[in-house]
């Protein structure tokens, strides 16, 4: 995975492509004018990308009071220091926090109530890693120093705290992650199909079941050749 870092300067194409991704994820936006002027996810990411110049040209102060704007303007709350790709999508997005060393690549979407989060007081990488072409859900928490693997999907209210393999669909909690039997690719559309998630707990339930039936049917054999008399 490659994580492209904030350039100082965002350029006209840069800034298209934030617009783009979002009338590409979000069916409900109907014209670039709109986008621009009343999608909270995409005033956050612009700010961040402020913010996170400052941030590394030591006007750090400046850079946090940009970032507080921006949490008390959209309700999304991304540290300056974080690094976010290109193409970075949040939908809603109230709720959303990203933490200091947070990493996220390329063609990312995030849906409302997402926690990039940190489960260390140390001065240290803290946050997860996410890499290009995931998809994380509404109400998820990604916490530790973790990667998800690129073109996952992470579930809604999943809560992860092991890394996670390439094109991988996470579910439950604690996550549990499935691998995908169709590959998702960068030449593929964005994934964003949530109701496309795999039942891991049932699935463990119909095995055992099936092992359970297994062995009374074999219980059952033995018996009837022992002629119905107890086994010990």
């Amino acid at each position: 995975m490659r994580v492209h870092k904030n350039r100082g300067g965002r350029t006209a194409a840069d800034l298209s492509a934030d617009i783009e991704a979002v009338l590409q994820r979000d069916p409900a936006a109907r014209t670039r004018i709109e986008v621009i002027l009343a999608y909270p996810g995409l005033h956050a990411l612009w700010m961040h990308r402020i913010a996170y110049r400052l941030w590394h040209h030591g006007s750090k102060l400046l850079a946090r009071i940009i970032s507080n704007v921006a949490r008390r303007l959209t309700g999304i709350d991304i540290h300056p220091a974080a690094k976010i790709g290109k193409r970075f999508f949040i939908d809603h997005g109230m709720g959303v926090v990203i933490g200091e060393t947070a990493v996220v690549g390329d063609d990312v979407t995030l849906y409302h109530g997402v926690t990039l989060g940190g489960t260390s007081l140390e001065k240290k990488k803290r946050h997860p890693t996410v890499g290009d072409r995931v998809t994380i859900g509404a109400g998820a928490k990604i916490l530790g120093d973790i990667t998800i693997g690129s073109d996952s999907r992470i579930g809604a209210n999943a809560v992860v705290v092991k890394n996670v393999p390439p094109n991988s669909v996470v579910v439950g909690i604690p996550g549990q992650a499935v691998h995908r039997h169709i590959p998702h690719t960068a030449s593929d559309e964005p994934d964003l199909h949530h109701e496309l998630i795999p039942d891991v707990l049932g699935q463990r339930v119909r095995e055992l079941t099936a092992r359970v039936a297994a062995l009374e049917e074999s219980i059952a054999k033995m018996k009837a050749a022992c002629g119905d008399k107890e086994l010990y």
